[in-house]
C-alpha cells in the first residue's frame, strides 16, 4: 500500500488592503512562483489576504465585499487541479464572516468561518464579524485536513475540534501582527498543541506595514511530534513547501530545515524598517524628511529611513538656533555624510525674532519659561511642513515612546509631521537599536551614542533636568502603559514613589497630546494608539 503524503506550499506575501485587484494578482503570481518547481498539493495564504488585514469600516462596504468574492472565484480558475487555501470575507444576509476557503475545480469546495474573534488590543473583530461554529474539514490524498484561522490557534476549542473530527493535520491562516516576544510566544504555543494531540501544524503569516501595524511574518510548521521543522523568513517575502509523510499513524516532516535562532533586536530594528518602508511607499510619497538635531533619535530615524527607501529617498535638516551646541552641528552633518543622504542647514534664529517680535506686546512683563523654548521647536516645525508641502515628501517625526508617554514634546513642534517611526520605542531601546545599527555598518556617530540627551532649548539643558533616569522613567511607563500596573504595585519594586506619582501624573495628563500626535511602528505589546484608548477628560487618579 502506497505511503500516504501531503505537501503544502507556504505563500508569505505582503496584500495591501483594500488593493482586491492587486491583492489578487499577487496571490496568482505566487502561486506561479511556487509551481515553477512543481506544484504542492495545497497553496497556502495568510488571513483576509484578498482585502489585506485590517480593513477595518472598509469591512462594511458591500461593494467591497462583493468585489471581493468575486475575486476569489476568479482564483479558483486558475490551478483547477490543485487546493487553494485563502483568507477572505463573506456576507451572508445581514452578517459578516472571516473565512478561510478552499479552491479547487472551478470552485469554492470548503470554507470554514473563524471562530475565535479576538478583540483586545489592536483588535476590533467583534465589531465586524460574526463567529462560525463548524469545523472546516477537506480531504487530500486520503488525508483529513482541517482549517483554522488565527486567533482560533490560541485557543484549544479548534484543535481539539480537527482532532475530535479525526483531522491528519491542521492548516492556520494568519494576519498576526509583530510585537516583542510575540514569535517567541507563537512558537511555545504550536508546539504545546500539537505535542498535546499528535498533530501537525502548518501556520502562514503575511508580511509588511499596515499603518502602525507590522506583520513579522516568519510562517513556520510543527510535525506532529511538536518539532519546529522550517521557518520562513521574518519581515520578508517568502515561498517554501511542506512535504509530511505518514508514519505509523502520524504526519512526519519529510525533510526539515536549520531554524535560525532568535534576536530582539534583530527583529526590531527590521518591524521599524519595514513599517517605515510600507506606509511611505504605499501611500506613494516620494520619499522622507527628517528634522536632524545631532541628537540621537533623529539619527536612529534617518538610519531606519534610510535602510527603508533608499538614501536618495531621505533629506535631513539642521535647524540650529543660538543654544544648539557645534557638536550637534557637526555630528548631525557626519551622520548625513555617512548614511548618504542630502543634508541642508536652515538656521531659524531670523524666523524666532520675527514670531518674538510679533507677540512682544502680549508677552510684555511676563518672564520667559517653556513658552520661549516651545516656539523655537514651532519654528522647526513649520519649515518641514513647508518643505513637505513643496516636495510631496513626508515629514518622519523623531520622538520616541519615553517621550510621548509624558508629554516630553512640544504640539505643532516637534511633533509636527506624518509619521513616528519611534513613537513605540522606549529611550533606552532607542541606544540600543542605535548600537544594533552601528554593528552592521558604523552610520552614527559615536558622540551621538555617548553624549546625554539635551533637546537644546535652553543654556546647558538635558533631558534628566525635566526627567528621571530613563531606565527608571521607561520600566515604569512599562509596568503602567503596557502592564496596568498600580502606583502601589510600582513602587513596590523599589522606585521612589515620588518619582512614580510624578511620571504617572504625566502619563496621565499627556494623553490630548498624544490624541494630535502621529501614528508610529508597534513593537511593544501594547503602544499609543490602537492599542491603549484613554479618555482626555478624566478624572481617574489624578
Amino acid at each position: 500500500m502506497a505511503q500516504k503524503r501531503i505537501s503544502v506550499g507556504i505563500i508569505q506575501e505582503n496584500p495591501i488592503v483594500g488593493d482586491i485587484e492587486g491583492n489578487l494578482n499577487l496571490a496568482i503570481s505566487a502561486i506561479e512562483d511556487l509551481s515553477s518547481n512543481g506544484s504542492p498539493d495545497i497553496f497556502l495564504f495568510s488571513e483576509m489576504f484578498i482585502t489585506g488585514y485590517p480593513p477595518e469600516d472598509l469591512i462594511l462596504r458591500d461593494d467591497l465585499l462583493k468585489y471581493a468574492y468575486d475575486a476569489v472565484k476568479k482564483l479558483s480558475e486558475v490551478k483547477p487541479e490543485s487546493f487553494v487555501v485563502i483568507g477572505y470575507p463573506k456576507k451572508e444576509g445581514d452578517l459578516i464572516y472571516n473565512c478561510a476557503g478552499v479552491l479547487r475545480n472551478h470552485s469554492i469546495i470548503t470554507e470554514y468561518k473563524k471562530q475565535e474573534l479576538p478583540n483586545y488590543e489592536v483588535f476590533d473583530e467583534k465589531r465586524y464579524f460574526e463567529p462560525g461554529s463548524s469545523p472546516g474539514i477537506f480531504e487530500v490524498s486520503g488525508l483529513r485536513v482541517a482549517l483554522s484561522v488565527c486567533e482560533d490557534i490560541w485557543h484549544e476549542k479548534v484543535i481539539k475540534q480537527a482532532y475530535d473530527n479525526k483531522a491528519d493535520l491542521i492548516l492556520n491562516i494568519n494576519a498576526s501582527p509583530y510585537h516583542l516576544k510575540k514569535i517567541e510566544n507563537r512558537k511555545e504555543l504550536l508546539i504545546n498543541h500539537s505535542s498535546k494531540y499528535s498533530l501537525p501544524i502548518v501556520y502562514a503569516n503575511q508580511i509588511g506595514g499596515q499603518d502602525e501595524l507590522v506583520f513579522d511574518g516568519t510562517s513556520m510548521a510543527i510535525d506532529g511530534r511538536g518539532k519546529q521543522v522550517i521557518q520562513l523568513a521574518k519581515f520578508k517575502k517568502d515561498l517554501k513547501t511542506i512535504i509530511f509523510e505518514d508514519k505509523e499513524g502520524c504526519l512526519e516532516a519529510h525533510s526539515e530545515m536549520i531554524i535560525p535562532d532568535d534576536n530582539e533586536l534583530e527583529e526590531v530594528y527590521q518591524a521599524l524598517v519595514v513599517g517605515a518602508r510600507d506606509y511611505i511607499e504605499k501611500n506613494k510619497f516620494p520619499g522622507a524628511i527628517i528634522g536632524s538635531s545631532g541628537g540621537i533619535d533623529s539619527a536612529l530615524t534617518a538610519a531606519i529611513a534610510a535602510d527603508a527607501i533608499g538614501a536618495d529617498k531621505v533629506r535631513t535638516f539642521m535647524m540650529p538656533f543660538e543654544y544648539t551646541s557645534d557638536m550637534s552641528v557637526e555630528d548631525a552633518a557626519e551622520l548625513a555624510n555617512n548614511l548618504g543622504i542630502k543634508h541642508s542647514t536652515i538656521p531659524i534664529g531670523q524666523i524666532y525674532d520675527s514670531f518674538s517680535c510679533s507677540l512682544e506686546d502680549e508677552f510684555s512683563g511676563k518672564e520667559k519659561d517653556i513658552t520661549e523654548e516651545n516656539l523655537q521647536s514651532r519654528c522647526r516645525g513649520v519649515i518641514l511642513m513647508a518643505l513637505s508641502n513643496k516636495s510631496g515628501d513626508l515629514v518622519l517625526t523623531t520622538g520616541n515612546k519615553s517621550e510621548t508617554a509624558v508629554g516630553y514634546s512640544t504640539l505643532y513642534g516637534d511633533t509636527a509631521g506624518g509619521f513616528c517611526v519611534l513613537k513605540d520605542v522606549p529611550k533606552t531601546m532607542v541606544y540600543e537599536l542605535s548600537k544594533y545599527r552601528n554593528s552592521i555598518s558604523k552610520v552614527i556617530p559615536e558622540r551621538i551614542i555617548e553624549r546625554p540627551p539635551s533637546a537644546e532649548l535652553a543654556p546647558d539643558q538635558k533631558d534628566s533636568d525635566s526627567l528621571p533616569d530613563y531606565d527608571i522613567l521607561d520600566k515604569i511607563i512599562e509596568l503602567y502603559v503596557e502592564q496596568d500596573k498600580s502606583k502601589e504595585e510600582i513602587a513596590n519594586i523599589g522606585v521612589d514613589k515620588k518619582i512614580v506619582d510624578r511620571v504617572i501624573r504625566l502619563i496621565d495628563l499627556s494623553e490630548y497630546k498624544r490624541r494630535q500626535a502621529p501614528l508610529g511602528v508597534k513593537i511593544t505589546s501594547r503602544g499609543f494608539g490602537k492599542d491603549r484608548r484613554y479618555p482626555i477628560t478624566n478624572k481617574f487618579l489624578k
